[in-house]
């Protein structure tokens, strides 16, 4: 039979925890070592209990989040998992750059949860399933809006070239404004090409005067504040 895994459960709302302890020490897997209802009651007993996994509530008297980052730098190896009723993506990601190995809703049943502190004994970290979701498309969509434009990309001379393409100027006729031979112009423009993933000229000055729009957009939106 494999060895029980030892449990601190800290969360300040007594059923709720006396509930909790109940049902992980029905299924023969846990036995609960000590029991707490704040932050100092966390960072304490994981120092003086040492267990396998701390079970933590982020509502709590002094904060759960406090906690965790107390405790990870007395004991960084320590499993941690958060069983909780917030669902803030910014809680989640302030719980997983804290170094915690589990982020669990409170609604979960005692089987799932049983089968989860498993996995975080093993080795694994969980999140529960829709919040991580929720939380990758957040961060899906952060690096999204972070992503420079194409046209920022280009060489001022680049730009330059591209400005007068948008004017309706040939190569020819570019080289001729700008004192440079038809060549260099056409290397100008096949990195252009590249740089914007355009498919002809046309297509390269649409999105220059794309660009050009959003800047006075950002602009006039900047002198207003």
């Amino acid at each position: 039979m494999n060895a029980q895994v030892t449990l601190v459960v800290v969360d300040d709302h007594p059923l709720f925890r006396e509930g909790v302890v109940r049902s992980m020490e029905e299924t023969g897997r846990f036995r609960v070592v000590a029991e707490g209802t704040c932050c100092d009651d966390a960072v304490r007993l994981a120092r003086e209990q040492r267990p396998d996994i701390l079970l933590v509530d982020l509502s709590m008297p002094g904060g759960g989040l406090e906690a965790i980052k107390l405790i990870r730098a007395q004991d960084p190896d320590l499993r941690i998992v958060a069983l909780t009723v917030s669902e803030s993506a910014d809680d989640v990601t302030a719980a997983l750059n804290s170094g915690i190995n589990g982020y669990v809703l409170k609604g979960v049943g005692s089987r799932a949860l049983t089968e989860i502190l498993l996995l975080v004994t093993n080795g694994e970290t969980y999140v529960t399933p829709a919040l991580s979701a929720r939380l990758l498309s957040r961060l899906s969509s952060q690096a999204r809006d972070h992503l420079p434009d194409p046209v920022e990309a280009l060489s001022a001379r680049e730009r330059e070239v591209l400005e007068l393409v948008a004017c309706g100027m040939s190569n020819k006729e570019i080289a001729r404004r700008l004192d440079l031979s038809e060549k260099t112009i056409k290397h100008h423009m096949t990195c252009i090409l590249a740089k914007l993933d355009a498919s002809n000229r046309t297509d390269a000055a649409m999105k220059l005067r794309g660009w050009n729009a959003q800047q006075q957009h950002q602009g006039a939106n900047s002198s207003l504040t």
